[in-house]
């Protein structure tokens, strides 16, 4: 890095504190944190500030010690979380939280923080996750490992705290400087309630290995495999009552829904939103003290029998064009007429990107476009610059009538980074590959929108019929994990969300998983553009779609996940709508509340 380079770093005023965290579990609210590390870094990513590092006393098990390999004879003797707090606050302090997955640790951190009466002193946390997928560099996938390798930073102990940060303080400082080169801003978000997954604990439980068995009859037993409610107070603490229903093979559900096998109440004229659903759904009501009878004489269930999926038919696959492996970025044109393009890019097999990224490897101009602030960093870049009546094939709508100067000559480049992945089309289908967690992300322009417009995305799982079944089948970012944590979303930069979805979670009730976006206020898809999609698996991404198709829209459904044939699928939609989030929620079946 050069004098100039960091000159302009410093330039920006950012302070960081890289961070990681080891931890019992994946959910905040009912995990803790085993082991902490935190770096100051300056503005160009140098060392500067204190440092720390510790193992905690999480005073539980420490859960899956074969991830972080911290068992009870490791932890024995550490100190507890609140006993370490002021130390790590201090590092902490007035500095950008950066992490590997930054909701999770900054979840995980101001949680314990709140527990040791404290609170964080962050304001904005930057995912660097997010920053490398926005800076489109050529690795399978965005893992710690996978990155660090790219950069050539040596791991020592993956999954230790103290060298994660390290390797990630490292990874940091090259992401910084190519982000300065290719001027794209840092997908940095503020930690505020919206974006911090600071959300109220709920009764949460491991997917029942029971079959759904219907509802309970009058005078007839418990089955294992009913879906039980509860509402109101209850004698026994709901959290103990909820561990034995769970214990004796009954599916506890957070939320009423048509179908719900019992609704259990010490309140028979209840006015909770649970008792009303449950009157509306004419779902059997009980107190508690005839459910704890019951709960002595619980009938056998039958086993949920696993859903091998096999494939029937011949692999949707995607047919390859002839700007396969090639990542196309326009400059210029109005929206209307950029969107063509990008579409026709994407027919042809290529990619359509929405930033200047480290993977595009050609560059569309049209009129306009030479005003464009990107554009002396393309050529900067040496990127090949196609202007003219028609450019790669594609007759421009709006060809730039500027002189090219002449002196100019591009760089080509064989292909982009990822150049073997599929690009949908709008409409295509994919049969996804056999694995079990997929993580839809989802991105845009990084200066697309004004300060303080939002864009949420959110996802339900339907039925059949295209109708979510409880309530927790909208996840949005007020409920952003659904039931047994099948379905997640996070915010994952300003420009940023992903959702995480793992198909062996998925019931035998629910056939779809719909993804979509929405925008508050008066903004509309016209004025945000392109929207990317990259579908991801464990180790590579199986499909990516550009949609650009928006004008006057404030929703759209951007994918979905299903199952036909024997097999998942995935599908890119790109269908919009001119009304807001609560009239698509409701198009779904969810029940909002007025006002």
């Amino acid at each position: 890095m050069t004098t100039a380079q960091i000159d302009d770093l410093l330039d920006a005023g950012h302070t960081f504190a890289v961070v990681d965290v080891e931890t019992t579990g994946l959910y905040p609210d009912r995990s803790r944190v085993l082991s902490v590390a935190a770096v100051g870094l300056d503005a160009a990513g140098r060392p500067d500030g204190p440092r720390f590092s510790s193992l905690v006393d999480p005073g539980c098990d420490p859960g899956p010690v074969h991830v972080h390999g911290l068992t009870r004879e490791r932890l024995a003797g550490s100190p507890r979380f609140e006993e370490i707090a002021p130390r790590l606050l201090e590092v902490l302090d007035g500095r950008i939280l950066v992490a590997h997955n930054a909701a999770f640790d900054h979840g995980f951190l101001a949680a314990e923080s709140d527990r040791a009466g404290m609170k964080l002193p962050v304001d904005r946390r930057l995912c660097t996750l997010a920053l490398s997928r926005r800076l489109g560099i050529d690795v399978p996938n965005h893992k710690l490992a996978t990155l660090a390798e790219y950069w050539g930073v040596p791991q020592v102990g993956a999954h230790t705290a103290d060298d994660d940060a390290h390797v990630l303080s490292r990874v940091l400082t090259h992401s910084l400087l190519l982000a300065a080169n290719l001027g794209l801003p840092l997908p940095l978000i503020g930690c505020d309630d919206r974006t911090g997954t600071r959300y109220p604990p709920h009764v949460s439980s491991p997917p029942c290995p029971w079959a759904y068995p219907g509802r309970l009859a009058a005078g007839q037993p418990l089955v294992q495999g009913m879906k039980v409610a509860v509402t109101g107070s209850t004698g026994v603490p709901r959290l103990r009552l909820a561990a034995r229903l769970t214990a004796a093979g009954l599916d506890v559900q957070n939320s009423v829904s048509r179908l719900t096998s019992v609704l259990v109440t010490n309140e028979p004229a209840s006015t909770t939103r649970k008792a009303a659903r449950a009157r509306a759904e004419g779902i059997p009501v009980v107190d508690e003290e005839t459910l704890l009878r019951l709960l002595d004489a619980v009938q056998p269930g039958s086993p949920v029998e696993p859903r091998a999926l096999r494939r029937t038919g011949p692999a949707r696959q995607v047919v390859r064009g002839p700007l396969h492996g090639r990542r196309v970025l326009v400059l210029g044109g109005t929206h209307a007429q950029a969107a063509a393009v990008r579409a026709e890019i994407t027919g042809a097999g290529g990619a359509a990107a929405v930033n200047l990224t480290a993977g595009v490897t050609d560059v569309v101009l049209m009129a306009g476009g030479e005003t464009d602030r990107r554009l002396p960093r393309v050529r900067e870049a040496e990127l090949p610059l196609h202007r003219g009546e028609v450019a790669l094939g594609i007759t421009l709508p709006a060809p730039c009538t500027v002189p090219d100067p002449g002196d100019y000559v591009g760089r080509h480049r064989s292909a982009a980074p990822g150049a073997g992945v599929p690009v949908l089309p709008r409409g295509a289908v994919l049969d996804l590959p056999a694995e079990s967690v997929w993580t839809v992300n989802v991105a845009w322009r990084a200066d697309a929108l004004a300060t303080g417009t939002d864009v949420d995305v959110v996802a339900f799982l339907v039925d059949a019929d295209e109708r979510v079944i409880a309530d927790e089948d909208f996840v949005f970012y007020n409920a952003p994990v659904s039931e047994h944590g099948t379905v997640a979303v996070s915010t994952d930069g300003d420009s940023e969300r992903s959702v995480r979805i793992d198909l062996d979670l998925v019931s035998a009730q629910h056939d779809r998983i719909v993804v979509a976006a929405a925008l508050d206020g008066a903004a509309t898809f016209g004025d945000l553009g392109a929207v990317t999609l990259s579908v991801d698996g464990d180790t590579a991404t199986a499909a990516t779609a550009t949609l650009d198709a928006g004008t006057t829209e404030r929703t759209m459904l951007l994918a979905e996940v299903y199952r036909r044939q024997g097999v998942w699928r995935v599908r890119a939609v790109g269908q919009g709508y001119d009304d807001g989030l609560a009239e698509l929620a409701v198009r779904y079946g969810v029940v909002v509340d007025a006002g």
